[in-house]
């Protein structure tokens, strides 16, 4: 591409920078995404892997927030049920944080924000003699149970790229923006691949969707004097072997008024989280305190207790949290803000800040409406109803019953794995010759899919983004994926340079 002209360049690979180059570029426009790592290689990989609309919200007085959430929730499980799947959460009672009308009467109005399409409404659940009841501590008696939704977050960002690209964009992983410079009506950027190489870009317009760096950017590429201040909020989640067999989840009150999650976690696991620390840095790393912290909660309810030596995997992510002068981190808003900079002869510039995994299309959309008339878009609002790359294979659980009939060579488990990643488009790999098993239960057309078609450039990409499978798979195992990319992927994967 060289110094080619594009439309709008996008920065930032994660759910919002994905989810906006789709919008824009569904609209007919030119879009650059460009990612200094791997797609959702930070916080959108390290959520809780919820679509909900925030029912402790609720007592923090966010209402909008709340109902926009829950109106996105519904449309994107109605869309998208290879990613996306509904989810019932269990909330047990104790007598020591007030009366059950209190939860009764909050549960009423999560029901009744926004119009339930997918999910169910709330219940009242007596625990003893339930399944529900055996995973927790025979003391609690009482419960309620909701509704909200699982995704696959960094394959939800994938699938955002996918259809970004079906619309025309060009996505460049491992490609960081280092230098952009307003000049003559347009953005001249600079573009730095791993080794040092630069390309030069020039954009019509810039969004920056960096995330937890969004100012680091503003001052880093652009050197804007004061950019604005992010509250970053650190939050880490554990695996743990499963505690449970039912298939719902919980939320778990705690005593110093944060919330904790334990889901149900590809199969064979429990997943613990989250926590809300404030920190200095956009980076993320899980520390001992916070592990500590989530097994002391966990322990507090569930009846087998969890510790240290419990945990299996863990993951961190910084939140970029807009700055509402809370003084408490869990207090902040998970809401956005959308800034659009423009001056008379000077090109547009759209800053993102803060936001949310289950708000990211509308906060896409809402970014394309304020970029696309200063751009000439062709076309207007399309993603409302819009499935995601694969998302047309209606009710998942058929479509896995099918598939596995068609293929009653394959493995079963496989089958089903690839059915929630890849939608109707498992059928085609499929149908694809599987070739040499690399690892137990990966292929080495899995793994070519995953390099030449979903920028797969390393192990990492495959076993904790594009799958989970190195929950399941031992070092040896893990290795031997590793070397398949390093020995056998031909370099230069989908979309690996400007030239």
């Amino acid at each position: 591409m060289g110094a080619d002209i594009v439309d709008v360049l996008v920065v930032g690979g994660g759910v919002n920078g994905a989810g906006i180059a789709r919008d824009l570029a569904g609209r007919g426009l030119r879009v650059l995404l460009a990612e200094r790592d791997d797609l959702a290689s930070h916080t959108s990989s390290a959520s809780s892997k919820l679509v909900h609309g925030g029912l402790r919200y609720l007592a923090q007085g966010h209402f909008g927030l709340v109902r926009k959430s829950l109106l996105e929730r519904e449309r994107l499980l109605a869309r998208n049920p290879h990613l996306m799947q509904p989810l019932r959460l269990v909330l047990p009672h104790d007598a020591t944080q007030g009366p059950r009308w209190r939860l009764r009467a909050g549960l009423f109005l999560y029901d009744h924000l926004a119009p339930l399409r997918v999910s169910a409404p709330s219940r009242a659940l007596a625990l003893p003699g339930t399944p529900e009841g055996a995973a927790l501590q025979a003391r609690f008696t009482h419960a309620f149970t909701f509704s909200d939704g699982w995704v696959d977050d960094a394959r939800l960002v994938l699938a955002c790229a996918l259809d970004a690209q079906a619309h025309g964009a060009r996505i460049l992983t491992r490609h960081a923006c280092v230098s952009a410079r307003p000049r003559d009506g347009l953005w001249h950027i600079q573009l730095r691949e791993p080794h040092g190489r630069e390309h030069a870009v020039h954009a019509r317009a810039l969004v920056n969707a960096t995330g937890p760096w969004a100012s680091r950017f503003l001052a880093e590429a652009l050197h804007h004097p004061q950019p604005p201040r992010l509250r970053l909020v650190q939050g880490t989640h554990v695996v743990v072997r499963r505690r449970w067999t039912h298939g719902a989840g919980y939320l778990l009150q705690n005593p110093d008024g944060r919330v904790l999650f334990a889901l149900p976690f590809h199969g064979e696991f429990t997943l613990l989280g989250t926590t809300d620390v404030e920190v200095d840095r956009p980076s993320a790393q899980a520390t001992e305190a916070e592990v500590d912290y989530l097994c002391t909660q966990a322990s507090r309810w569930l009846r087998e207790p969890v510790t240290p030596a419990d945990v299996l995997h863990r993951w961190a992510g910084v939140r970029p949290l807009l700055d509402d002068a809370q003084g408490d981190a869990k207090a902040i808003t998970r809401d956005y803000r959308l800034d659009l900079v423009k001056a008379p002869g000077l090109p547009p510039r759209l800053d993102v800040w803060g936001g949310k995994l289950t708000t990211f299309r509308l906060l896409a959309e809402q970014a394309a409406d304020r970029l696309a008339p200063l751009l000439g878009a062709p076309r207007g609002t399309w993603t409302a109803e819009a499935p995601l790359p694969g998302g047309d294979c209606g009710p998942l659980a058929p479509f896995i019953a099918e598939l596995q009939g068609a293929h009653p060579d394959r493995d079963p488990a496989l089958v089903a794995r690839w059915a929630r990643a890849h939608g109707s488009g498992a059928r085609a790999l499929l149908n694809t010759p599987p070739g040499p098993e690399i690892a137990p239960g990966v292929c080495e057309a899995e793994l070519r899919h995953a390099h030449a078609h979903e920028w797969a450039q390393n192990g990492d990409d495959f076993l904790w983004r594009r799958t989970k499978l190195g929950l399941v798979l031992n070092a040896t195992q893990q290795a031997e994926v590793q070397r398949w990319f390093l020995t056998c992927a031909k370099p230069g994967g989908l979309g690996a340079t400007l030239s």
